[in-house]
Order: C-alpha cells, then structure tokens, then sequence
C-alpha cells in the first residue's frame, strides 16, 4: 500500500532557495534537508510543497526601476521597497510619494542623500550619481530617459563638468533640470490644447446658445480647473523652493558627497596619525585598555573642532554658490508662470462669456416680462367691455334700452375709454422706465 502511494504521489518540488543554500552553506542544507524529512505530528514532511522562492517574492514587494548613471547608461533593475530606502537613505513616507497608485499633488524634497522628484508623470529619486525612476510605458517618462541620456553624452559635457567652468552644473541639477523641463513642457501643452479647443466653442456659444454648448463648456471649465490646479502647485513648489535658501543648499548633493569624502578621508589621516605617533600600527585595532585617555580625549575635541570648522566653511561656500540653482528655478518658474498667466486668461475668457451670456438671457428675460405687462393692460382694458356687457345684459329696465342707437354709443364711448385707460398705464411705463417706449 505505501509502494502503491508513493507511485501515485507526484514528486516533491525543490526549492530553488533549498538548491542556493545547499551551495552555499553545506551544514544548513544537510539540517534544511534533515527539517523537510522529518515527519509531523501528522505524518507529513514538514514544508512539503511549499514554494520558498515566491513566497520570498511576494514578501518583498519588488518592483521595475529605471536606472540612469551620471555617464548616460541605463539599465532596468529589480529592486524592493526596503532596499531602495536603505540605498538611497530615505524614509518609506518619500516613497511613497512615488507610488503611481496614489495620486500626490506634486513635490520637490531635498534629503540627505537624494532629491525626491514628484512632477506630473515624472517621479524619480536623484542622487549625487544615478537617477532611479519607476519604470513605466508612459511616453513622457521614456522621453525624460531619452533626453537625460543625450544630454548627459552630448560632445562637451564631460570636458564642463571637470573644468567647472561659468555653465558648470551638477548631475543632480541637470537631472532635476530635465524633469522640470519634461514638467513645464507637457503642463504648457496641455495648456495649448485646451487653448485651442475653448475659444472657438466660446464664440459659438456666444452665436447660440443651447444646451449642447453649455455642456461642452462646462466641461471645459472642469477642465480648466483641474490643470490650473495642477500648474498652480507646481509653481507654489518652485516658489517655495526659491524662498528658502535651506532647502535649496540641501539639494546640493555632489558637494555634499564631496565634503563627505574629504571629512572621511581627513579622519583616517588623523587616526593613522594618532596610531603612527603612539607606536602603533595603522590598521591595528585600538585597545581602550592601552590607549591613553588623554589622546582620546584629544582626538576628539579635533575631530569636532573640523567637523564645526568644515560645517562653517561648507555655509558660507552654500549660500555664494547658491545662485545657480536658484537661477535655475527661476527660469522654469518663469515658463511655468506663463502657462499659469494663459490658464488664467482663459479663465477670464470663460467669465466674461458668462457673464455676456447672462446679460443676454436678462435681456430675453426683461423683455418677455414686459411683453407678459402689455399683455395685463389690453387685458384689463378688455375686461372693461365685459363689465358694461354685464351691466347691460342684467334684467332691469332702462329707458336707454329703447334707443335704437343706444348700444352703438355705448361701444363708442367704452372703446375710447378704454383707449385713454390703455394710453395712460403707457405713459405710466414709460415715466417709471419699466420698458423702452
């Protein structure tokens, strides 16, 4: 019976992360292998049928990135959530910002390590020397690639960013450069579009007013509103960027990178120094036994005297070479303030449409109330002949009733009183202004 179980039993799967350890560490494969075989309480092999290596898969969350180094080359990359916080040293709240299921106004963040970039379809992690974007099919984002990489291989480029000449610019700016570009350009040709399509439905509109019109524009206003929105944060962003120069020294990564070096590279100098003059080595390990205190003490206050020293001198080196980002703001947020000034000229447009539209419809609206007033006073000078009909048709006798000509006098006489009562509710109307006579 267990031959016959065992034959119709498939065979149990081996796990690739099983097959990885086995190579790799011998001793945790043999007890791995030792755990699966050995039976339950029930009788099974423990983990039996259990796939480790999607398990692991799913755990990790990993996702497509698009990576760009400061040469040019790109390559797509695997990486998970936890793992891209720990290389680029930010926390989960900034990746989140770049999560496309999530809809995030947009937002420009200097961190220690990186800049976070959230601008319209253009979600990226800048660093001092890659740039990590989430990989999509979306035209603009391919664009952005495209255009960084030529701009980062471009004849010239190189031979700038050595000399550090008067256009010099880091990689972290050129990067942000092209997504602010990428940003203005595709928010300014939306802008254009709606330009195009709003002025001609709102001179007709103005030509005729239906139902099918007023529809299409109100659309159209929904439209509008929505990217005006969307230019006007992008703009508040770049503004606030420009207004606070503590944030903008943030985002100077590659000097950053670079005082770290330095910083690293003065503290083994000092440290092999201190171990040389001791009569130790330098890649000795220091014993807080037979280390003096007194030198421990003393390395330290130099260490923090250069390190306030470094942190003084990087300030004042921040706040002069600061200009060039913010002269690099400014530009993109005089264009993008050009489509904002657009937007709102539209706005406007929309408005006086409007409000051309309500003129016209109180203009059919007085007009049809004074039609309906005209209406009321034949009405009542009408109603006056109904009042001398009855009187003359009640069952009494009058003399006049033996007149031939009697009924004839009565018509002439009602008719022309009624004519004067008409005449003197116009002259009424006309003296109130109530209706152009």
């Amino acid at each position: 019976m267990a031959d016959l179980k065992e034959r119709l039993l498939p065979p149990r799967p081996i796990s690739s992360i099983n097959l990885r350890e086995a190579t790799s560490r011998p001793i945790s494969s043999i007890n791995l292998r030792e755990a699966t075989s050995r039976p339950s309480a029930s009788g099974r092999p423990l983990f039996q049928g259990i796939d480790f290596l999607g398990l692991k898969k799913r755990g990790q969350g990993l996702r497509s990135w698009i990576r760009v180094d400061s040469s040019g080359n790109s390559q797509i990359m695997e990486v998970d959530k936890f793992t891209m916080m720990r290389r680029c040293d930010l926390p989960a709240r900034d990746l989140r910002l770049l999560d496309p299921l999530f809809v995030y106004p947009s937002t420009i963040l200097g961190r220690e390590k990186a800049i976070v970039v959230n601008l319209e379809q253009i979600r990226c992690i800048i660093t001092a020397d890659e740039v990590l974007l989430l990989n999509s099919l979306d035209s603009y984002v391919l664009q952005y690639v495209v255009e960084l990489q030529r701009r980062l291989t471009s004849p010239g480029v190189g031979e700038v960013w050595r000399n550090e000449g008067p256009d010099y610019l880091p990689f972290e700016f050129r990067a942000l450069e092209v997504a602010l570009e990428a940003a203005c350009t595709y928010l300014d040709a939306q802008a254009a579009e709606l330009e195009i399509e709003a002025y001609p439905l709102l001179d007709e509109l103005t030509s005729k007013i239906s139902t099918l019109n007023l529809e299409r524009v109100r659309r159209l206003k929904s439209r509008l509103v929505a990217l005006t929105r969307r230019v006007q944060k992008v703009r508040d962003e770049i503004e606030q960027l420009m207004d606070d120069d503590g944030d903008m020294a943030e985002m100077y990564l590659t000097e950053k990178k670079r005082r770290m070096e330095a910083s690293f590279y003065g503290d083994q100098s000092v440290m092999g120094y201190s171990s040389t003059g001791g009569g130790l080595s330098v890649s000795a390990p220091v014993s807080p036994v037979s280390s003096p205190p007194d030198n421990r003490k003393l390395e330290k206050s130099l260490s923090i005297a250069r390190s306030r020293h470094e942190s003084m001198k990087s300030s004042e080196s921040t706040s002069d070479n600061i200009e060039e980002l913010e002269m690099l703001l400014e530009a993109y947020f005089v264009v993008i303030d050009s489509t904002l000034n657009k937007l709102t000229s539209l706005k406007e447009y929309i408005d006086d449409t409007e409000d051309f539209i309500n003129i016209q419809l109180d203009n059919v609206r007085n007009q049809l109330i004074q039609f309906e007033l005209l209406l009321t006073t034949a009405t009542f000078v009408v109603a006056i002949f109904g009042v001398v009909a009855g009187v003359f048709g009640m069952n009494f006798t009058v003399p006049l009733f033996d007149q031939p000509d009697a009924f004839k006098w009565v018509l002439v006489i009602t008719g022309i009183c009624g004519l004067i009562i008409f005449a003197s509710f116009l002259w009424f109307f006309k003296y109130k202004r109530l209706m152009p006579l």
